[in-house]
C-alpha cells in the first residue's frame, strides 16, 4: 500500500524513529537553539527552496551556520566569512540538519533517501538521474554514506538512482545504522564495508 507514491510501512517508521528522536533530542535542539541564537542571531533556523517528492518544492529547515555579516556597501560577505567556528562544528557533527525531523513529521522528507540537491539543478539531470525524485528526499541516503564529499556530483546522482531502484526496508535499516555509526565517530567521508551488490545477494 502506498501514500502519496511512499509505501506505507516506509512513512509508519519514519513518523515512529522521529518522534522518538524528537523526545530524546529535546535538549539538544534547546541547547543549540540557544547557541545559534546568540553567536548567530535570528531567525535561529534557516529555511530554503528544495525540489521534493515528484520535484514538488519545499522549504527544508537547518540551524543556521552562517552570520548576516555585510560589507560596507550592504551586501553579505562571503559565506567563508560567515561561518562562524560554532556553524563549522554544526556541520562536522551533523546537528544542523535536527530541524529536518520536522520536515519528515510533516511528510516532506524520509528517513532514508536521496539528499534533496537545489530546485536549479533539476534541469541539469539526465532522464535516469531524474529518478531520484521519484522517491522523498532524506536526511541521510547511499551517497552520504559512500564517500560523502569526496564523491563528484555525477557519482553520487547514480548511487541515488541505485537507491531508488533496490529501495527496500532492509537497505534503508542498513543506510541508517551506517550513519549513526558514522556520526558517532566523526567522519565527515566514509565508505561502507557492505554494497549493493551483496544485498541483493542475501534475497533482500
Amino acid at each position: 500500500m502506498f501514500l502519496n507514491g511512499v509505501p506505507v510501512a516506509k512513512r509508519l517508521f519514519d513518523l515512529l524513529i522521529t518522534s522518538l528522536g524528537l523526545v530524546m533530542l529535546l535538549p539538544i535542539l534547546a541547547v543549540v537553539s540557544i547557541l545559534v541564537r546568540i553567536y548567530h542571531g535570528r531567525p535561529v533556523i534557516f529555511k530554503q527552496k528544495r525540489p521534493g517528492f515528484q520535484g514538488r518544492p519545499f522549504y527544508i529547515f537547518k540551524f543556521r551556520t552562517m552570520t548576516e555579516a555585510r560589507d560596507p556597501n550592504g551586501n553579505l560577505r562571503p559565506d567563508a566569512e560567515r561561518l562562524t567556528p560554532l556553524g563549522r562544528f554544526l556541520r562536522s557533527t551533523s546537528l544542523d540538519e535536527l530541524p529536518e525531523l520536522f520536515n519528515i513529521l510533516r511528510g516532506e522528507m524520509s528517513l532514508v533517501g536521496p539528499r534533496p540537491l537545489y530546485v536549479q539543478q533539476i534541469a541539469e539531470w539526465n532522464p535516469r538521474q531524474r529518478a531520484r525524485l521519484l522517491v522523498k528526499p532524506g536526511m541521510t541516503g547511499l551517497s552520504q554514506i559512500q564517500g560523502r564529499a569526496a564523491v563528484p556530483i555525477e557519482e553520487k546522482l547514480e548511487r541515488d538512482v541505485q537507491y531508488v531502484e533496490n529501495i527496500n526496508p532492509r537497505l534503508d535499516l542498513w543506510i541508517l545504522l551506517a550513519t549513526v555509526h558514522a556520526v558517532r565517530n566523526a567522519q565527515d567521508i566514509y565508505e561502507t564495508r557492505y554494497s549493493l551488490t551483496r544485498l541483493r545477494r542475501s534475497g533482500h
